[in-house]
C-alpha cells in the first residue's frame, strides 16, 4: 500500500514520495505569539501531530519543524499597550504554548526556530533576492517583485492581473506593483529593529518562514503545512521567495487543515471570536479535542460547540470501555476470531490512513472493531 496526500499545489491526491528515502522533512507554520492561543491553533498542531505519528508508524524518520513568529506588528502593539518589551510578550506566550503542547500530548517538534534568532540569515536572504533581481530597496524598506517570479499564484490559483484588478485599498506609491510585498520594513520609533544594509528595521512575516525553513531543513522539503487561511498570501509568498533564492521547487506537498469555527465564523484572535486552550482544558480533557479532530476530515472546517464536544466525550468513553479489558470474556467468541478481526481492523486502518490521513474513516473502522 502507498500513502496518498492531497496536495494543495496540484489540487489532487498524490502518491507520497520523499526527497530522501525513509526520511521526511516537514515544516509547519506556528503561532504569532502576541496573545493566548485558542483551540484553532491547537487544531493545526494536533492535525500535524497525527500526520507525523502516522508517518513514523509507517517507518519514516520525520524531522518536524514548527516556528514561532516572535516579531510582528501585533506583538509590538501589545507591548506598547502593556508598556513592556516586545520580547517579553513573545516569551510569555511561547512559554504558554509550549505548555499547551504538553497538555495536549503533542510530540515535541525537532526544532522550534524563532524569527529573532535567524536575523543574520534573514538579512542575507533579502540581500540575495535583491542581487538576483527579485527584490528592490526603497526608502529603507525592501519589496519583493511579484512580476519577476513566473509561478506567482500557482498555490492559491490566483492570477496577478486578476489580483491587481481587485485591489481596492490605497497602493503604496513606492511599490513597482500593487502586489509587491515587504521583505524588510524600515525602523519606526519605539519598535524593535536590527541593523541591515538598508538601514535599521525588521523583517516581513513571509521571509521569516522561508529562512527558518531553509536553515532548519534545507533548500527543499517534503511537506509544508499550516491552516488553509495561510495559503494566500503567506504560503504563496514563501514559494515566491524560496524558489527565487534557490531555483528549485520548495515543498513537494502542501498540506492545509480546515479552520475551527465558532458561531459560523473562523476562530480568530484579531476579532475575539475564540475559545482559548486554557478555557477548554478547564472544562474538558485534552483527549476530547483530539477526538473531535479525529472524527472529521482534517481539510474541512470543524464546528466548535457543546454538541461536538459531547459527541467526542461519548466516543472516548465507548472506546475506553471496549479497550479496558485486555481480552473481553465474551463478544469475541475465540482467540482465533479475535486475531482474524484484528488483522481486518489493521488493514482497514492502514487503508484509511493511507488515503490522505482519513481519520474519520479510521475511527469508524475502530468502533466497528470494538463492538464486534
Amino acid at each position: 500500500m502507498e500513502i496518498k496526500i492531497y496536495n494543495t499545489l496540484s489540487r489532487k491526491k498524490e502518491p507520497f514520495k520523499t526527497l530522501e528515502p525513509g526520511k521526511v522533512s516537514m515544516y509547519v507554520c506556528g503561532p504569532t505569539v502576541y496573545d493566548k492561543a485558542h483551540v484553532g491553533h491547537a487544531m493545526s498542531a494536533l492535525v500535524f501531530d497525527i500526520v507525523r505519528r502516522y508517518l513514523e508508524y509507517r517507518g519514516f524518520e520525520v524531522k518536524h519543524v514548527t516556528n514561532y513568529t516572535d516579531v510582528d506588528d501585533k506583538i509590538i502593539q501589545r507591548a506598547m499597550v502593556e508598556g513592556v518589551d516586545s520580547m517579553e510578550i513573545a516569551q510569555r506566550y511561547i512559554d504558554e504554548f509550549d505548555q499547551h503542547l504538553k497538555d495536549l500530548n503533542i510530540l515535541p517538534a525537532s526544532e522550534y526556530p524563532r524569527a529573532t534568532e535567524k536575523m543574520t540569515q534573514i538579512i542575507e536572504g533579502v540581500a540575495d533576492l535583491i542581487d538576483k533581481g527579485f527584490a528592490y530597496p526603497k526608502d529603507g524598506d525592501v519589496y519583493y517583485r511579484v512580476n519577476k517570479f513566473p509561478g506567482y499564484g500557482k498555490l492559491s490559483g490566483r492570477k496577478i492581473d486578476d489580483m491587481e484588478a481587485g485591489f481596492r485599498i490605497d497602493v503604496d506609491q513606492r511599490k513597482e506593483h500593487p502586489m509587491d510585498f515587504a521583505l524588510w520594513k524600515g525602523a519606526k520609533p519605539g519598535e524593535p529593529s536590527w541593523p541591515s544594509p538598508w538601514g535599521n528595521g525588521r523583517p516581513g512575516w513571509h521571509i521569516e518562514c522561508s529562512v527558518m525553513s531553509h536553515t532548519c531543513l534545507g533548500e527543499q522539503i517534503d511537506i509544508h503545512g499550516g491552516g488553509n487561511d495561510l495559503i494566500f498570501p503567506h504560503h504563496e509568498n514563501e514559494i515566491a521567495q524560496t524558489e527565487a533564492m534557490f531555483g528549485k521547487q520548495f515543498a513537494t506537498y502542501w498540506m492545509h487543515n480546515g479552520m475551527m469555527q465558532l458561531s459560523g465564523a473562523k476562530m480568530s484572535k484579531s476579532v475575539g471570536n475564540l475559545v482559548t486552550i486554557d478555557s477548554f482544558l478547564e472544562k474538558h480533557e485534552a483527549a476530547a479535542l483530539r477526538m473531535m479532530i479525529l472524527n472529521s476530515s482534517y481539510r474541512s472546517p470543524l464546528t466548535f460547540n457543546e454538541e461536538t464536544i459531547e459527541h467526542a466525550q461519548k466516543a472516548l468513553k465507548r472506546l475506553r470501555s471496549a479497550l479496558r479489558p485486555a481480552l473481553p470474556k465474551d463478544g469475541w467468541g475465540s482467540a482465533a476470531k479475535l486475531e482474524d478481526q484484528s488483522v481486518k481492523a489493521k488493514e482497514s486502518f492502514l487503508a484509511a490512513m493511507d488515503d490522505d490521513f482519513n481519520t474519520a474513516n479510521t475511527m469508524g473502522h475502530l468502533f466497528d472493531f470494538v463492538k464486534t
